[in-house]
């Protein structure tokens, strides 16, 4: 199949198109580079030996998608795009709504026009809200979101599954839990640009001298130790849950939604301990108050992506922590100045 890659050139679009191309797919990437570099497009080529097509686009430029769709034969989407750095999103909602909205709209549009009827949306567990429980699955009704960011998650996922039902459209909705890690080659990898939001970023920050210490953000959660669990899965796995998902839209099978997850949640003291332990660097911490509208545990119960896509996580959390150092160190040093989140 030929695959276009909505923000393709980022952190999972990037691993998924390596993923595709190992898979013997085609791929066609549009970006806006906003955070990610162009330097991606060859490191991309370099680890599977394979080319690609790649179109410096935004989704908010109508004339650039039209210009895509009528010169590549696309047989399905897969959409990354977006804005998603959730502290953002609350200071900026406007910003988040009108780019992840009307540019997903935009994108639509354009594969109406073109014949494009199978998609893939990159959505997130942020869907879920406050869950009545844990592990969570897909059988629990969507809540109400946290922060903008989620927000846009939920609703283009309601958008799609309109388009989906009105149309006859094939779509499938993976709701990541938490990704972390790195190709293992080292050349491609999660390159947030200033403070990382992420945990991952911020501990190879950190054991790589860029940053003094992590803000660990509270300890007195009904937890093991009183940290934060979250469900880390990595991106590699994540990335190869879409070529599975292909094999869903090649059957027509009009909506799915999937977790994407391994079912197992770590606490942010054991990613550090396993970080520890794996690359023999200790990682300062200190204990901050917690933040507003984290919870306690979160985490996938991913049975349904095994049973019907054949999909299972092969990385453990100690895969994940090595092959996230050796893509830091891999990148050096990126700002002169230590800085605390």
């Amino acid at each position: 199949m030929r695959i276009l890659v909505t923000g393709g050139t980022g952190y999972i679009g990037s691993h998924t198109a390596v993923e595709l191309l190992n898979a013997g797919h085609e791929v066609v990437i549009f970006d806006n580079l906003s955070n990610s570099d162009i330097e991606v497009v060859d490191k991309i080529k370099k680890i599977t030996g394979k080319s690609l097509v790649f179109y410096y686009a935004d989704m908010l430029d109508k004339p650039a998608l039209d210009k895509i769709f009528d010169q590549e034969p696309i047989d399905c989407v897969i959409h990354f795009a977006g804005l998603k750095a959730v502290g953002e999103s609350v200071k900026n909602p406007y910003l988040y709504y009108h780019n992840n909205i009307v540019g997903t709209l935009n994108l639509i549009e354009a594969m109406q026009t073109h014949g494009v009827t199978n998609m893939i949306f990159s959505s997130s567990a942020t869907v879920y809200g406050t869950p009545k429980s844990v592990p969570i699955d897909e059988t629990f009704e969507k809540g109400q979101c946290v922060n903008p960011y989620g927000w846009t998650k939920s609703m283009i996922e309601q958008i799609l599954t309109d388009i989906q039902r009105a149309n006859a459209w094939n779509v499938v909705l993976l709701r990541y839990f938490n990704p972390i890690g790195a190709h293992p080659s080292g050349l491609i990898g999660e390159k947030p640009n200033g403070v990382p939001n992420n945990l991952m970023p911020y501990i190879t920050q950190v054991a790589i001298g860029e940053r003094k210490e992590l803000g660990v953000f509270g300890n007195d959660y009904d937890t093991p130790d009183g940290t934060g669990i979250r469900d880390y899965i990595h991106v590699v796995d994540l990335a190869n849950a879409h070529v599975c998902a292909l094999k869903k839209i090649g059957d027509r099978s009009g909506l799915s939604v999937y977790n994407i997850g391994t079912g197992k949640g770590y606490s942010v003291l054991e990613v550090i301990r396993n970080f520890e332990k794996v690359n023999g660097i200790p990682i300062p911490y200190s204990i901050r108050p917690r933040r507003e509208g984290d919870l306690a545990s979160y985490y996938a119960n991913a049975d349904k992506a095994k049973r019907e896509l054949g999909w299972q996580p092969k990385y453990g959390i100690e895969d994940m922590v090595r092959d996230s150092w050796n893509f830091q160190q891999m990148q050096g040093r990126s700002v002169s100045s230590e800085q605390d989140s």
